[in-house]
């Protein structure tokens, strides 16, 4: 079957988290929430605000009297407003490390060890659901769905509620029931998984690390610690081809442009892979897809981590703590490294972009944005974002949709920064991208350090975020 071409995986070795992870096994944990239910506004500093929150019992009921987080955010909106590049606001949970974090308008989506995916609206706790198990390690929304990646291999569906947006019932994995039951079946679409262990190449036989959307051609991207990359058509839920994309664990996937995907592994590679159609081969009534590699855009020691694409750029961190980059010459054309990005200490963990503005997480606590000049391709560093106690798992940048005076355009467009960390703890940044120039290409950016406002406590570091170079 041709969907199925190349999906044999060779067995995988254990994995070493030395050069990913280079930091002291105890972070710092927040201080919970005191009297059960209780959700209070508190400022950086940890002093009061005059308004209470909703959420708080003595103002009136509230859909989660057991919210475990406790929110911490600037006292009155206009202060909030005028802030052009720092931090916003904190949401900080007992419930478990943030893994995942995904945002859609005025949504903001977070997915834990704790199996639980929690949704905001406008910075505040609007709804929650619970798999059934599997810590979620990604997330991507698509209209009324969402996608979830897991600890145990699976991909579930949620469907949003046409006439409560605050409730997601589930709906479906990936692959459905149905097909994976039909696939069982026939011995031929059995592919080796480990030593002496085959299963269905329909499905993932490990850990989901990494979810990419491409809108326009209706696909759904899923990477593996099983080194696969499976392709899934969202009309239907039909799995279109299954491929061994590395050598290693996938730890990251990125729809790009020109029908262009981008995989990077603990191999140390990134590769670009073309879109194609396999002729021949239908899946469900349509031709299902061919992915062929077309460029190895990096080849090293250090385990890639993390990849995402803007514009016609690519970016992917590694546990060397640099972020590489690289720009497509001319339409159709391949892509050329543009250089390096550095300044982090540590393994990167997790990228996101929007806009002209790039972030990238780091083990070493912090959060480093850069902008891109569009006409010259050249990066200038604009902040340094610091004040979480533990590594940098995941995050999500939007560009700002509200109309800025005259004084903020004069910083330039802003952005609103989502950070979630192994400390249990969501941050919300504010940056301001400021206009380009040479003299802000070679100046030092911006270092912003959060107040935590409360005592520090010490806990476990549990797992860190993707797969390491394994060895034999």
């Amino acid at each position: 079957m041709g969907a199925k071409k190349g999906a044999r995986a060779s067995p995988l070795r254990s994995s070493k988290l030395l050069d990913l992870i280079r930091t002291n096994p105890s972070v710092d944990e927040p201080r919970p929430a005191t009297g059960e239910g209780a959700a209070r506004f508190l400022t950086s500093t940890g002093t009061f605000p005059r308004n209470v929150s909703p959420c708080h019992p003595a103002t009136g009921s509230s859909p989660f009297p057991n919210s475990p987080w406790v929110q911490q955010l600037p006292p009155d909106l206009p202060t909030a407003a005028a802030i052009t590049t720092g931090l916003v606001g904190s949401l900080v949970c007992q419930e478990g490390h943030v893994y995942s974090l995904a945002a859609a308008g005025d949504l903001l989506y977070a997915g834990s060890d704790s199996r639980n995916i929690r949704v905001w609206k406008g910075w505040q706790e609007f709804s929650s659901f619970r798999s059934s198990s599997g810590l979620v390690k990604a997330i991507v929304i698509a209209g009324n769905r969402v996608f979830t990646g897991h600890q145990d291999g699976k991909i579930r569906v949620w469907r949003t509620s046409s006439k409560d947006s605050s409730v997601n019932k589930r709906v479906g994995t990936l692959p459905t029931l149905a097909d994976f039951l039909m696939s069982s079946i026939k011995p031929s679409n059995y592919v080796e998984a480990r030593r002496h262990r085959t299963a269905v190449w329909l499905r993932h036989f490990d850990a989901v690390s990494c979810l990419s959307l491409e809108e326009d051609a209706g696909i759904l991207y899923s990477g593996s610690w099983d080194k696969t990359v499976k392709v899934w058509r969202m009309s239907d839920s039909k799995c279109l081809e299954s491929f061994n994309a590395h050598d290693d664990a996938v730890n990251a996937v990125a729809a790009g442009f020109d029908g262009l995907v981008f995989t990077g592994s603990a191999d140390g590679t990134v590769k670009a892979w073309r879109r194609e159609v396999a002729a021949g081969v239908k899946v469900g009534g349509a031709f299902a897809t061919r992915h062929v590699a077309v460029q190895t855009l990096l080849r090293q020691d250090s385990a890639v981590t993390a990849v995402v694409t803007a514009a016609w750029f690519v970016y992917c961190g590694s546990s060397d703590g640099v972020v590489n980059h690289w720009q497509r010459e001319g339409r159709g054309g391949s892509l050329a490294s543009g250089g390096a990005l550095r300044g982090h200490r540590m393994a990167v963990l997790c990228l996101a972009a929007a806009g002209s503005i790039v972030a990238s997480g780091s083990a070493d606590k912090t959060v480093r944005v850069w902008r891109r000049d569009e006409s010259s391709g050249a990066h200038g560093a604009v902040a340094v974002l610091s004040g979480h106690a533990g590594p940098i798992k995941c995050l999500a940048v939007e560009a700002e949709a509200e109309e800025q005076g005259q004084e903020d355009r004069a910083a330039g467009r802003r952005y609103v920064v989502y950070s979630g960390s192994l400390d249990k703890s969501i941050k919300i940044w504010r940056v301001a991208e400021r206009r380009w120039s040479p003299e802000a290409a070679r100046g030092a950016p911006r270092h912003v350090r959060a107040s935590a406002g409360y005592p520090s406590r010490r806990s476990p570091l549990h797992a860190c975020a993707g797969r390491s170079r394994t060895i034999p």
